[in-house]
């Protein structure tokens, strides 16, 4: 079942944000490695979101438990330089693994896009890693496809 995100749902939300940080860890370390109270953190945020009509915050249940949540917003993505370009923003989607591939992930977007169009919203964009190709696939069949590629590099000869 998908549903609204409830106050009560945060201490959950936090949890499922801490296994998705190490579950990209994987991916990228330099990246994704959670501050001490990161979770703490991020409960906080999403409690803000759940006033917020601009933003939206779904949990999905299974077997009794919340399995997996997404979090997104509408927002204007470009900078004041550039026409307005009002789109949704998908900040954060993630399953935990015993609910994977069952279509959870799928009805948290497909729920997102519903609000999304609700909200007179034409596009979407989230991040993903270039190394995840479970999630590259994923992404694929709801008819994701690259827009902007973001690269990095080491500096030569500075300290990580």
């Amino acid at each position: 079942m998908i549903r609204l995100a409830l106050e009560t749902d945060a201490r959950r939300i936090g949890e499922l944000w801490e296994e998705m940080v190490d579950y990209h860890a994987q991916f990228d370390q330099s990246t994704f490695r959670a501050a001490e109270n990161g979770a703490l953190l991020y409960e906080r945020r999403m409690l803000d979101r759940l006033g917020d009509p601009q933003s939206r915050v779904l949990v999905a249940e299974a077997n009794g438990e919340i399995a997996a949540y997404a979090s997104a917003m509408i927002a204007d993505i470009t900078t004041e330089m550039f026409l307005p370009l009002r789109c949704g923003l998908l900040a954060d989607i993630y399953v935990s693994e015993p609910y994977r591939r069952r279509g959870l992930g799928r009805e948290l977007v497909e729920r997102l896009c519903l609000w999304f169009r609700d909200q007179d919203v034409s596009h979407f964009e989230w991040h993903v890693s270039a190394r995840n190709q479970t999630a590259m696939a994923f992404w694929e069949t709801i008819g994701g496809q690259p827009t902007i590629l973001r690269m990095r590099a080491n500096v030569p000869g500075a300290e990580e």
